[in-house]
């Protein structure tokens, strides 16, 4: 079974303030958190990818109706509170494999080694429709 574990800029359970104001030891205890986790993972077989997304700054929104140019427009918003940060595909044998890895990351370092407590959103990879249904 294949999950994605979403995570979102700037959406923790605790008082964490954003990276961009980390010491930067604080950032590197962080990121190797996360590459010994991928490489745990990896070594398991059960990583499939892991990315982290350009900033909020940097994302573009398209609607189009197939037929006039599209429209584009620059993010983010401030309604917009929440844009995903990065994600992880993971290919686990339960549901429950996949919310043990999303507590875990969750459980990331932050400023001072304190757990960022970031909500990782768990949502099943489904397999495409029959189009003969």
């Amino acid at each position: 079974m294949r999950y994605m574990l979403l995570q979102n800029y700037g959406a923790t359970e605790s008082d964490c303030p954003p990276m961009t104001q980390w010491a930067p030891a604080d950032i590197k205890a962080h990121i190797e958190f996360q590459q010994a986790l991928n490489a745990e993972l990896a070594e398991l077989g059960e990583l499939v990818d892991a990315q982290g997304l350009a900033g909020p700054e940097q994302a573009r929104f398209v609607v189009s109706d197939g037929t006039s140019a599209p429209v584009i427009t620059d993010g983010p918003y401030p309604e917009s509170k929440e844009l995903l940060a990065g994600y992880r595909l993971v290919d686990v044998e339960s549901a429950q494999r996949a919310i043990e890895i999303a507590a875990r990351a969750s459980a990331a370092p932050g400023q001072n080694g304190v757990p960022i407590r970031q909500p990782i959103e768990v949502r099943e990879v489904l397999s495409a429709p029959d189009p003969e249904l």
